[in-house]
């Protein structure tokens, strides 16, 4: 059992940056892939940013490409999603997700999830 909570969202305006981080609880956080899902308004979630169990390899969706980074700190059963140029098509709830392997993570099947953080970016 793992349980998520995000933290760091908030307003911003556009071309600014955000780290958002998520803290994990259980004992079995270092064997899971964890990942940054987002909604927006309207819209069905979306895969934003994932990476393996040990952080050696990433994924990220094609429109944060160069802007987004993630990494983890599994001596802290954290996560963390570095922000940078935030655009107002950012703006949704991030949620925090942890699932046994990286893609599926990237598939958003199973596993975690939080319950999400205000990410707003304003033009």
């Amino acid at each position: 059992q793992v349980q998520l909570v995000e933290s760091g969202g908030g307003l911003v305006q556009a071309g600014g940056s955000l780290r958002l981080s998520c803290a994990a609880s259980g004992r079995t956080f270092s064997s899971y892939a964890m990942g940054w899902f987002r909604q927006a308004v309207g819209k069905e979630r979306e895969f934003v940013a994932g990476i393996s169990w040990r952080g050696g390899s990433t994924d990220y969706a094609d429109s944060v490409k160069g802007r987004f980074t993630i990494s983890r700190d599994n001596a802290k059963n954290m996560v963390y999603l570095q922000m940078n140029s935030l655009k107002p098509e950012d703006t949704a709830v991030y949620y925090c997700v942890a699932a046994p392997f990286l893609l599926t993570v990237v598939a958003g099947t199973g596993g975690y999830w939080g319950q999400g953080t205000q990410v707003t970016v304003s033009s």
